[in-house]
């Protein structure tokens, strides 16, 4: 299935591009925003970054009808660094389209599906950090109950743990498909494919990349980034995503005061950023009936203010 970019259309409203203006997509995909973004520019220019050589590769070929874009391979944490490098300065937008891609999840090789049977890797840059096999192999059941219960909000999860450490002790966890035979034998009650399946494989890919934290560095490498009156545009899919994202908006939309040991005011930072979006943006029923994936997409902007 080719890509869709989630929420295209309120993702560029959101931004304000300007024909003139300096953008980044930082989690660039397969290009489809990117794309998107580059197609409004002028004498403008845009970079898109992404930590995975596969998206970097789609994206570049994507972007190669437009010379204001520039692709490189990088955590979007790292944003501020690559602008510096390219001597770009401070940007008018940033669009954060946090999770993995379809495309990922869409190639059995890079296993990310339990629909499919592939090496049990799972993680976004191959040449960087430990497959899920290697992660689940050492960490104990507690751990992996630990990272279940925070990343998939799973009930069940303690016994899925135990059922995926002794797979995993036993030399039966190298494939995707050996992971949805530890999560079925947690829960033989079930005959169906149990939803854990999903939230089970969801959690330990975002263990794997670091996703949140990740996620939270990436949102403070860009409030840096941004001109005053520029926009920072993230579209989350899961509910930790989006309360990180919630969370950072709101923090940085309020003074924030040092106090003294006596509880005096000993000094006082302006606010840094205005928040547009009191509430997220969800896809329309159109959209959703096209590409399933929106379903689950939140959108937020935050507006970045003059440092007084």
């Amino acid at each position: 299935m080719s890509h869709i970019p989630v929420m295209a259309e309120e993702a560029l409203e959101g931004l304000a591009i300007r024909p003139d203006g300096s953008y980044v997509d930082g989690t660039a995909g397969a290009g489809g925003h990117a794309a998107l973004i580059a197609g409004r520019l002028t004498t403008g220019r845009l970079l898109a970054l992404d930590r995975d050589p596969l998206a970097v590769a789609m994206a570049t070929e994507r972007l190669a009808p437009y010379p204001q874009a520039r692709v490189r391979q990088s955590n979007y944490g790292a944003m501020a660094e690559v602008l510096s490098e390219l001597g770009w300065g401070l940007v008018d937008g940033i669009l954060i389209d946090a999770g993995c891609s379809s495309m990922q999840i869409d190639t059995p090789a890079r296993g990310f599906s339990f629909q499919e049977d592939g090496p049990l890797d799972m993680r976004m840059d191959p040449g960087s950090g430990e497959p899920a096999s290697a992660l689940l192999n050492r960490l104990s059941a507690p751990e992996i109950e630990t990272l279940l219960r925070e990343y998939g909000d799973i009930g069940p999860a303690g016994r899925i743990a135990a059922s995926i450490k002794d797979f995993a002790s036993r030399g039966r966890l190298a494939t995707t498909s050996d992971l949805v035979v530890a999560v079925r034998a947690a829960l033989p009650f079930l005959r169906e494919t149990p939803e854990e399946v999903r939230t089970v494989f969801q959690a330990i890919r975002i263990a794997v990349n670091d996703e949140l934290s990740g996620l939270q560095r990436a949102l403070d490498a860009s409030l840096d980034c941004l001109k005053p009156g520029g926009r920072l545009v993230v579209i989350s899919f899961h509910s930790g995503e989006d309360r990180i994202v919630k969370q950072a908006f709101r923090s940085a939309s309020r003074k924030a005061r040092r106090l003294r040991p006596d509880g005096r005011v000993a000094s006082e930072t302006p606010a840094r950023v205005r928040v547009l979006t009191p509430r997220p943006v969800t896809a329309n029923d159109a959209e959703c009936r096209v590409n399933p994936r929106a379903k689950s997409a939140k959108l937020r902007i935050a507006e970045r203010l003059p440092q007084r």
